[in-house]
């Protein structure tokens, strides 16, 4: 077993830093106080290719495998400092590209797939409702068939690029006497079709580059050629996307997670108390200790499942497992930061604090730290 990044890899993973870390950084203290999404910078990614990792070239993408495609987001979390805009784009690309070029019809892929990798489209993934959160089987949008398609109503709630989003790809129940699996439909909903409403936009803890908010579909007309994955096939695309998303996204916290065991290494160094370093104290260089452990730990993990995307029967388990570990040695990461740098940590001006809030939703999205255990459990037999 090889450990080691090919020489591709490394490439990759030297030209997504430097990008990252010169385009992507500036004014991020504003940005976050003032919520402000950048299309700009997006279109910046996109050049980079970030916004179709995954995507064969002949739809528009770099065409890499799962692998290479968490090794990229891995360096993104570490050279870019807003964690919204990476969770933008992960949203997007996991949750609303992959399952366009896994479950889409050539039409789809040749309609979508080329603007959404350029950056000319945003996607938002339209699962959760006011009343429908890790409870998926309480869905209520349905979508139900008139003429030759559909008609969608419905509400739909923290839908992360909800705001902005040029296309939706929108689950409905088709069928409620077949439940969740079988009765529940994906399609492809473009944000101009009437009856596409964006309503309130929500304002954030953390991630707050990112823009979530809430969608409202009113009699809006779809034809049959936009169900993605075919009718009733809606569970098994959430849940391959999921699957990407648990394992690709985190990869962005690992980065994240190195880049503060840096920053702590550093201030650690060089802050003096008592005469002395305080990385002498033993009881700071053992919170440092621990934050290294849990990278090098968490890197693991994620490449592991990431891998199992291409190669795995049981890739489910493996990103839910990696899912766990690294969203809850996040927070712990950054809680220790925090408290490393003391009352420094608690200024905005460090940026520490900021990182706090930015880490807790993960512990949230992607199915909560809960959901994640009850997945373990299932696969254990339990």
């Amino acid at each position: 077993m090889d450990f080691a990044l090919n020489e591709e890899q490394r490439i990759l993973r030297g030209q997504i830093l430097r990008f990252a870390q010169d385009k992507l950084n500036k004014d991020v203290r504003q940005r976050d106080r003032d919520q402000v999404f950048q299309r700009e910078l997006w279109g910046a990614c996109a050049q980079m290719g970030l916004t179709g990792l995954p995507v064969p070239q002949a739809y528009g993408g770099p065409g890499l495998d799962s692998l290479s495609t968490a090794i990229a987001i891995d360096a993104l979390g570490y050279g870019c400092e807003d964690s919204g805009l990476v969770f933008s784009i992960c949203a997007h690309l996991l949750a609303c590209v992959v399952p366009i070029w896994k479950f889409g019809t050539e039409e789809q892929k040749n309609r979508y797939l080329p603007g959404l990798c350029d950056g000319t489209l945003i996607a938002a993934n339209a699962m959760s409702e006011p009343e429908s959160g890790s409870d998926a089987f309480a869905m209520q949008t349905r979508a139900e068939p008139h003429g030759d398609g559909f008609l969608i109503n419905g509400t739909k709630t923290f839908v992360s690029n909800g705001p902005v989003a040029d296309v939706a790809v929108v689950f409905a129940i088709t069928d409620r006497t077949k439940g969740y699996f079988g009765g529940i439909t994906s399609f492809l909903v473009d944000r101009a079709l009437p009856g596409y409403r964006v309503a309130q936009k929500f304002e954030k803890m953390g991630l707050r580059t990112s823009p979530i908010g809430e969608l409202v579909f009113e009699d809006v007309f779809v034809s049959r050629h936009a169900v993605l994955g075919g009718v009733g096939g809606g569970s098994r695309l959430f849940a391959h996307s999921m699957d990407w998303e648990r394992a690709c996204l985190f990869a962005s916290h690992v980065g994240t997670m190195e880049r503060l065991l840096e920053k702590a290494v550093a201030y650690a160094r060089t802050r003096r108390q008592t005469g002395q370093a305080i990385s002498k104290h033993q009881a700071v260089a053992h919170k440092i200790a621990d934050m290294k452990m849990q990278v090098e730990a968490a890197r693991l993990l994620v490449y592991k499942a990431a891998w199992g995307l291409e190669h795995s029967q049981s890739v489910s388990l493996d990103a839910a497992v990696s899912k766990l570990f690294v969203s809850e040695s996040l927070v712990r990461t950054t809680l220790d930061v925090v408290q490393v740098f003391g009352g420094y940590g608690f200024l905005s001006e460090f940026d520490v604090e900021r990182a706090v809030r930015d880490a807790i939703g993960s512990k949230l999205y992607s199915g909560t730290s809960e959901i994640q255990r009850n997945i373990i459990a299932g696969w254990l037999g339990l």
